[in-house]
């Protein structure tokens, strides 16, 4: 498989970024996953000036911030991927705003898994009998545009202790999810703090994270937090790569260092219209996710979230990129294709169906 970017060009490019657009930051600062933090760009203008061409979209977007339907939040990191790509190319529209965020489409929702409903506890959700999934934080690295939960992103979170309350007094619960947000965005000392409280609920065999920041803040993942994750096995994580241009070197090293501290690695897709809905687009991502080991393991049909009608692909659309990877590739490299039913009940899959 030919690589996205090779190491030495990749550093390069980074480095020439970074110092024009962050230049009282050193190599170090930039290698902090806490400076990257601190210095998300949130506003139109600090992306303008870091990105410098911009399409005609892209500018309608950004001088509009009332048709936003979350916050506007990049990690220096990312805006550097952002910056390598043409205006309007891939990774842009699925992080910079579009106008067309504040148009609702007929069947469209702000809870569209119905998450209020299934709220057991402040922060906790329970959506199957055996399962619950915990909203640790609402924060996120960056505020992905196609968000289903674009209605918390960047609020403050409840605390944990009412919902460590209820799976405690709830033995049928065996699997906690926790997500957000994202949960690699809390310290150490916090998420350390969390983890230890759902170890010591004994009936709750599995621990699984969701988060992106592989993805978008791969300086997250330190030799300390290896360490921590790997205290609490057994532990899985979703991750949340979406395009072959976020397969960087860095983000190749953030996840062979949790795969090397023996932490199953499953990655879950949105299928995302003109972004990733191709054949050759979802053969290099997922090809090169199995070279870091990471497994391929869902697609999404895209939740019918309020104002992301523009990113929505199609069932049709995957079935047929599903169809032409088989003969094409290694079946580890085929994800289940997926739908999260609106209104909650859980996921069904979308196929795809088989002719002779």
């Amino acid at each position: 498989m030919k690589k996205t970017n090779s190491s030495e060009t990749f550093a390069r490019r980074e480095g020439a970024f970074r110092r024009r657009a962050f230049p009282e930051a050193s190599a170090a600062d930039w290698a902090d996953w806490r400076w990257q933090l601190r210095h998300r760009v949130r506003t139109a203008a600090g992306v303008a000036r870091a990105l410098g061409a911009l399409s005609a979209r892209e500018r309608a977007g950004l001088a509009h911030p009332e048709t936003w339907r979350m916050p506007l939040g990049l990690t220096p990191y990312a805006l550097g991927l952002l910056a390598a790509e043409e205006p309007d190319g891939p990774l842009r529209r699925t992080l910079l705003p579009d106008v067309r965020e504040a148009r609702v489409a007929a069947g469209e929702f702000r809870d569209p898994l119905g998450e209020v409903a299934h709220q057991v506890a402040p922060g906790l959700i329970r959506s199957y009998p055996r399962k619950a999934l915990l909203l640790a934080t609402s924060d996120c690295a960056c505020f992905c545009r196609y968000c289903t939960r674009a209605r918390t992103a960047g609020c403050a979170a409840p605390g944990w202790a009412p919902a460590l309350a209820w799976l405690r007094r709830t033995p049928e619960i065996r699997d906690v999810l926790v997500s957000g947000g994202d949960p690699l965005t809390l310290s150490d000392a916090k998420l350390a703090e969390l983890l230890r409280a759902l170890r010591a609920i004994s009936h709750v065999e599995l621990i699984r994270l969701g988060t992106k920041l592989p993805a978008t803040l791969p300086q997250r993942i330190t030799p300390a937090l290896a360490k921590l994750l790997k205290k609490h096995r057994p532990l899985w994580l979703s991750l949340h790569f979406t395009h072959p241009r976020e397969l960087t070197p860095r983000a190749a090293a953030a996840c062979r260092r949790l795969a090397d501290a023996g932490i199953p690695l499953m990655n879950q897709t949105v299928l995302l219209h003109g972004i990733n809905d191709d054949l050759d687009t979802l053969l290099r991502l997922n090809e090169g996710l199995l070279v870091l080991g990471v497994k391929p393991y869902y697609l999404h049909q895209g939740d019918r979230a309020a104002g992301t009608a523009h990113l929505r692909s199609t069932p049709a659309k995957g079935r047929a990129i599903l169809r032409g990877m088989c003969g094409r590739t290694t079946g580890y490299a085929i994800p289940l294709f997926m739908f999260d039913r609106p209104g909650g009940g859980g996921k069904v899959p979308l196929g795809p169906t088989w002719t002779r």
